[in-house]
């Protein structure tokens, strides 16, 4: 089958950190929520965390957003955590699964969760890993279990498995989504609808890249053969 943006059930959320591209995305009316962490915002030149924050809030007040702590002690991040969902009611405070010591954030999890706050539990790799943040998230309201598939298959491993595991503890517990995090091609959108998974969090280059989708494979033959032509001819090569 030929596949199509429109048949897609999955949720397209956009990860970036730069303004004029997330605002640009807003636009788009296949993005429906926006994600972003330190090294994204450290690379988008970000100095002042809680302005730019609520600078992006002031234009997209309507759709999820998620913003990261970045303390490593789990009550700093607890602060951090209440003091980002008091921002607006579309906001996710990310937690990530452990602190740079490898000890677990369920602890911390399971307060925020009996405290209201919507969570994203971010930096999930492993089977185990996603059985315990969906045991600590039992009882939230709305909250995402974002698990790294393109991470996981750049060990060679096949991520479905983990997002299969993933996307039936989720359904069976309620209240909580996947996010199919760290997708490397436009294929990885298709494969997380086909699961059912419920969101994946796209780059802006992949989002440019869904143009390309369903496209006729002879024609996109033919355009790469002139691509290649063209680039020689204009850089006047000779043999």
């Amino acid at each position: 089958m030929t596949p199509s943006v429109d048949a897609l059930t999955v949720k397209i959320f956009a990860d970036g950190a730069d303004k004029a591209r997330i605002l640009e995305l807003y636009g788009n009316k296949a993005v429906k929520g926006f994600t972003t962490n330190p090294t994204l915002m450290r690379q988008a030149g970000i100095s002042d965390y809680e302005a730019f924050a609520k600078d992006i809030l002031k234009n997209i007040p309507d759709r999820p957003i998620s913003f990261e702590v970045f303390s490593d002690e789990f009550d700093d991040m607890g602060r951090q955590a209440l003091k980002i969902a008091s921002w607006g009611p579309n906001v996710f405070a990310k937690i990530p699964v452990s602190n740079t010591r490898g000890e677990s954030a369920m602890p911390l999890i399971k307060r925020l969760v009996q405290k209201g706050v919507q969570l994203n539990v971010t930096a999930i790799l492993t089977a185990a890993q996603i059985d315990e943040v969906v045991v600590a998230l039992k009882g939230t309201k709305h909250s995402y279990v974002s698990v790294f598939a393109g991470r996981i298959a750049d060990t060679g491993r096949d991520p479905l498995p983990f997002m299969v595991q993933a996307v039936k503890a989720c359904n069976a517990a309620g209240g909580m989504e996947v996010i199919w995090a760290s997708p490397r091609e436009v294929l990885n959108i298709f494969q997380a609808d086909e699961i059912g998974c419920h969101v994946i969090t796209v780059t802006p280059d992949i989002i440019k890249k869904l143009g390309t989708t369903g496209k006729d494979l002879g024609q996109f033959s033919l355009d790469t053969v002139k691509m290649f032509y063209n680039d020689g001819a204009a850089a006047g090569y000779k043999l």
